[in-house]
């Protein structure tokens, strides 16, 4: 899912292999939180290296953050880190304001670390950025018995148990291999590996193996891998204008994305040398991502009955492999709450917030 650089990759790979420990880190970081944020007119929010989280880095570059910021008379600082988990960790510990993390990070970091979170902006979701490549097997039922090299923990594991479940097996049906995503293409090209879950680039390059079959990919289970934007919900609460600057940012710097003539592709190809790529790479990564260029697109599914069915799913995984702390006694510790009063998980304990609110009043011109 990230970008054709030495660099991108070994993000993700940190970012994935940390999880439980970013999960334990985050109760203790949590003591040096603020207990209630304070209205304030200075904001940052924290990034990391990756397609759908590119347009930040753009629009702090181009002054469109400034714009909007100016409009509500307030700041936005907007900082890459170069760690993904230590970047949420910062998030939880109250540095940053806001962050980017996709939904299964947000509620196995600062939602299950006690950190109340609101998903601001939903930006978009992998679909075929991830995927399962094997030698030997063409159809997810074929891997029964195999060994799956993959990093543990992590959306490459949790595709994995869907592939699984979507033929009747579990995991206990096959051995999962913990691998580091830098050594995943060469261990695909040796005689012993013979089946590797893995994201794009990496996985393009998997794919194109003599003898290799694309067993199961991220489009076959649309919306469940998806990418945002969290803030702290007292903040938000707080400052109703940072919320409204930062879905202004961000839709008007999609609208130069999305745009199909050369300002379009000047854009893009910005984007791609911003993330260690060019314009065709760029291009290619988004062709396997639902961006949701517009906010009526994002409110839709943020809306959809079947987004609290996806974080089922999701705190089943986390609960399963322990991501939701060693206290959680179910996968309902953790309470979500969605649009229309829906909630999951425990109502007490609600951690982890789904709002279109804001994305809506981008839709409907109230900015």
């Amino acid at each position: 899912m990230l970008c054709r650089t030495q660099r991108a990759p070994r993000l993700r790979s940190i970012r994935l292999r940390s999880l439980a420990l970013g999960a334990a880190c985050a109760g203790l970081a949590l003591s040096f939180a603020p207990a209630q944020a304070a209205p304030k007119k200075d904001f940052n929010i924290a990034w990391t290296i990756y397609v759908g989280w590119m347009p930040w880095a753009y629009a702090a570059d181009a002054g469109i953050v400034k714009k909007w910021a100016d409009k509500y008379g307030i700041t936005i600082d907007v900082t890459q880190i170069n760690d993904y988990v230590e970047s949420i960790n910062q998030y939880t510990a109250g540095k940053f304001d806001g962050v980017t993390l996709t939904n299964m990070d947000a509620l196995t970091i600062p939602a299950a670390g006690g950190v109340d979170t609101t998903a601001v902006i939903i930006g978009d979701f992998s679909n075929g950025n991830d995927g399962i490549v094997s030698k030997t097997a063409k159809t997810p039922a074929e891997l029964k018995g195999e060994s799956i090299n993959l990093v543990e923990l992590s959306v490459s594991h949790y595709l994995l148990a869907r592939a699984l479940d979507s033929v009747g097996l579990a995991e206990k049906d096959v051995k999962v291999v913990n691998t580091s995503d830098a050594d995943m293409v060469a261990a695909f090209k040796s005689a012993d590996v013979k089946t590797v879950v893995t994201w794009n680039p990496l996985l393009a390059e998997v794919e194109a193996e003599p003898g290799a079959s694309k067993v199961f990919n991220s489009s076959q289970i649309p919306g469940e891998i998806i990418d945002m934007l969290g803030v702290n919900s007292q903040t938000l609460k707080d400052n109703p204008d940072f919320g409204k600057a930062l879905v202004g940012i961000w839709y008007e710097t999609l609208a130069l994305i999305a745009d199909h003539g050369e300002k379009g592709k000047a854009v893009r190809a910005e984007l791609g040398k911003l993330s260690g790529t060019d314009l065709a790479g760029y291009d290619a990564q988004l062709a396997a991502t639902k961006m949701f260029f517009t906010p009526a697109e994002a409110v839709a599914f943020t809306k959809s009955a079947a987004l609290p069915k996806t974080m089922d799913l999701v705190s089943s995984f986390s609960f399963d492999h322990g991501l939701l702390g060693e206290g959680a006694k179910s996968k309902d510790a953790v309470g979500m709450s969605f649009p229309g009063g829906v909630t999951l998980g425990s109502p007490d304990n609600v951690k982890l917030r789904f709002d279109d609110s804001f994305m809506a009043m981008a839709a409907d011109g109230k900015l």
